[in-house]
């Protein structure tokens, strides 16, 4: 099954509910919302809706996941919000300040966190993540924890998937985020993932550019038409 959404709200909450079933949550990348603003999230939003969300920073930039009480006492706040959202997935992204010299602190934060059932995901930024044998050794790490590795598919690809796949598209420009996507692109899109859909149960594709919604949007009429809206015509 391939989902779409957009990472965070283009547009307003009763207009985004109308045209998606998913969204990846990017405020708790800032701040740790109170729980009854996490209630209220929950009880807007339809029966069916999706909430992924995007792990705080402490845990990412702050703690740069080594396994410290303070990281796993962040990632319990982190997990109290996914149960209240009845979220499935919680997405860490580091810096590309990261790198692969800390794999082993990565590893053991990763195995000592107490998922109860969530799905945990992590982006590498950076290009030391893309060498040849830093892919090998990181592939072989996130099999053995189980963990996704999430990038954007025009990019790079995953190193694991597992059951899970989880794609961010940030944009093709010349400056990050600042992007449309042609028809060409998201036709290319759409055989990447469901080359991905043979193996994973569920394959996430979250828009993170300018024209996330339009372009999300646009991305699931051709999955379910076969064909594209017109590219200026008004979505949703």
């Amino acid at each position: 099954m391939i989902k779409v959404g957009c990472c965070g709200y283009p547009v307003s909450m009763k207009r985004y509910y109308e045209n998606f079933s998913l969204v990846e949550l990017n405020t708790t990348f800032y701040n740790y919302p109170r729980i009854s603003t996490v209630e209220g999230w929950r009880a807007k939003a339809p029966e069916n809706f999706e909430f992924a969300v995007k792990a705080h920073q402490d845990i990412s930039h702050k703690f740069r996941l080594k396994p410290e009480r303070a990281c796993l006492e962040a990632f319990e706040k982190m997990k109290e919000i996914c149960k209240i959202l009845k979220s499935k997935i919680l997405l860490v992204q580091t810096p590309a300040s990261l790198r692969p010299d800390k794999l082993e602190d990565v590893k053991e934060f990763f195995s000592k966190i107490n998922r109860e059932g969530l799905t945990v995901v992590w982006e590498t930024r950076g290009p030391a993540w893309e060498k040849t044998e830093v892919r090998k050794k990181l592939a072989d790490i996130l099999k053995e924890l189980d963990v996704p590795h999430v990038t954007d598919p025009f990019k790079i690809s995953p190193v694991y998937t597992g059951k899970i796949a989880y794609f961010r598209l940030h944009g093709l420009g010349e400056k990050l985020y600042y992007y449309q996507y042609s028809d060409k692109e998201l036709k290319k899109l759409h055989k990447i993932v469901k080359d991905y859909e043979k193996s994973a149960e569920e394959v996430y594709v979250l828009f993170n550019n300018l024209s996330m919604f339009d372009d999300a949007c646009r991305f699931i009429h051709y999955i379910e038409k076969g064909e594209f809206p017109s590219l200026t015509g008004a979505i949703g």
